[in-house]
């Protein structure tokens, strides 16, 4: 089976720009979007999900704001939005969906970012935290469970082109980074650093300032975290840098499995 987790950095702007002939060309099982930002009502009247597909959007209340999408071949037998920790119980911006499919649970996240101000840094943190609980129960789930999104921290210096100049932003702070090790000491497998192997700088994020796609300076901060029932189950993971960046400012990242 083959999964794809992207971040969109918006679906209208994304379909304007071609995101069609991606959904085509993925020809994925399983498609998790981040930051869609906008309401069904919003997307184009002449426009429509790919052929196949089932689709579940968990929106967020303010309009133009984060958003998560799951297109799925298999039905879905479930789906959940939200966690139950207190940090935004409501789920208000959107930021997880839970679908289970026959024989695989999936979890489509888009963290919080903490670079605009410091009470957002705050509510990230909080939300980190909640969020490792969340996930446990998973971990020993006997069937494969795939974690995927943005999730907005770069783990180790191999994930950010400028370690030295950005120890002190969000999304690379020291103590996110230890989270972030906690997180694969618990049990989950960042199974694109396992595969690639220690010493290589690849990103699947480019800031649209100072040339900073055309340099290659971006931050790896898109991921597929597998339980180990499902990280026995890989066969191949890919962040595709040469593709879909004239669509959105993240690479589109392919997992494919052996179920």
């Amino acid at each position: 089976m083959r999964f794809v987790s992207w971040n969109v950095n918006g679906i209208r702007a994304a379909i304007r720009k071609g995101i069609d002939g991606y959904f085509s060309a993925f020809d994925a099982d399983i498609i998790m979007l981040q930051e869609v930002r906008a309401l069904p009502e919003q997307l184009p009247k002449d426009w429509s999900w790919p052929e196949g597909y089932n689709v579940h959007l968990h929106c967020a209340e303010k309009k133009g704001y984060s958003g998560v999408a799951t297109l799925s071949r298999p039905e879905f037998l479930s789906i959940e939005t939200g966690m139950s920790g207190v940090q935004d119980a409501g789920d208000t911006e959107g930021r997880i969906l839970v679908t289970e499919h026959q024989g695989l649970t999936c979890i489509n996240t888009y963290l919080p970012s903490g670079s605009n101000k410091q009470e957002r840094q705050e509510f990230k943190e909080a939300w980190m935290d909640e969020w490792r609980t969340f996930l446990t129960p998973y971990l020993s789930s006997k069937q494969p469970v795939i974690v995927c999104g943005d999730l907005n921290i770069a783990h180790t210096e191999d994930d950010i082109w400028n370690p030295k100049g950005n120890a002190k932003s969000s999304g690379f702070l020291p103590h996110e980074r230890e989270w972030f090790s906690n997180l694969l000491e618990d049990g989950w497998m960042d199974v694109f650093r396992q595969h690639v192997g220690d010493g290589e700088k690849i990103y699947s994020w480019w800031s649209n300032r100072g040339q900073a796609r055309a340099l290659n300076r971006g931050w790896r901060i898109d991921y597929f975290l597998l339980n180990p029932a499902a990280a026995s189950l890989v066969e191949n993971i890919t962040i595709d840098r040469q593709g879909g960046l004239d669509v959105s400012d993240h690479a589109p990242i392919i997992l494919d499995l052996n179920l």
